[in-house]
């Protein structure tokens, strides 16, 4: 596309006569600049390869590690080529990358290739029902196009789930004003995470400090020595120099006078537990 947004033709593709005669030039001279040549041109093979092969087998490795295996392969093969094999450059090439991203694709994921080779016919066969019947299968008629019984099915896909690990930093989205990660997306069940609820129970610790400093001296010495030191009625007692009793008495005091300044405040307290 040019500047004025029309499409412009791709520049045509190098003949295996050139790539050959640009390689030949390259192990005579040595020179650097040919062998850039060479990459620049079978690197949109290399990125083929690569997000084709991606898309076939899930991995939780980001993309550009296996263009750079991709690449790495590439450049050994320009080096190790050698035409009295018969083989193009190209096709030598190409095989070269491909064994490459195959092998670093099976070195990130930990499930077995037999597991991987039949998530891939469940998934052709669930395409093709599709596009012969337009409805999902159920999962009996799914079974039987692959050759297997329901049970089966289920546990193999089961442990396809398993195996579709995924890194939680790789990136989902990003621009010049935020990158967003995939643990970004995730919904926490940790209460603290949530705005709205951390809000509601500092807002009830306030009310509650607030009810508390009103409460005489020997109640809040109460409380404190009954809910957060745990002593017993009698060590209470003992502690401020009253009967067993008259503890109980401040106890319930305390509790009333606690009630009857937060009642209004009880869908707050329900709220954050």
């Amino acid at each position: 596309m040019d500047a004025t947004g029309k499409l412009t033709p791709s520049p045509p593709r190098t003949s295996a006569e050139e790539s050959l005669e640009l390689w030949r030039e390259y192990r005579r001279t040595g020179a650097r600049e040919l062998r850039d040549r060479l990459i620049f041109m079978y690197t949109p093979m290399v990125r083929y390869i690569v997000y084709r092969k991606v898309r076939e087998v899930p991995a939780q490795c980001d993309v550009q590690d296996y263009l750079s295996s991709g690449l790495e392969a590439l450049i050994r093969s320009i080096e190790r080529f050698d035409p009295d094999r018969g083989a193009t450059l190209e096709q030598f090439a190409w095989s070269r990358v491909h064994g490459a991203v195959l092998d670093e694709l099976r070195r990130h994921d930990w499930a077995p290739r037999s597991l991987r080779r039949d998530e891939r016919a469940i998934n052709r066969a669930r395409e093709e029902f599709l596009a012969a019947h337009e409805r999902e299968p159920g999962r009996d008629e799914l079974a039987a196009s692959v050759g297997m019984t329901a049970p089966r099915l289920t546990a193999r896909l089961h442990e396809a789930e398993l195996a579709a690990v995924a890194s939680l930093n790789r990136v989902v989205r990003c621009d010049e004003a935020t990158t967003i990660e995939r643990i970004d997306t995730l919904e926490s069940s940790d209460a603290e995470c949530d705005p709205v609820i951390s809000a509601e129970r500092r807002e009830a610790k306030e009310r509650f400090r607030g009810a508390f400093a009103r409460l005489t001296m020997q109640e809040r010495e109460v409380a404190v020595l009954l809910y957060v030191e745990d002593a017993t009625l009698r060590e209470v007692g003992q502690r401020i120099a009253v009967s067993e009793s008259r503890v109980s008495q401040i106890h319930t005091q305390l509790r009333r006078r606690l009630y009857e300044q937060l009642v209004a405040e009880t869908a707050l307290f329900a709220s954050v537990g």
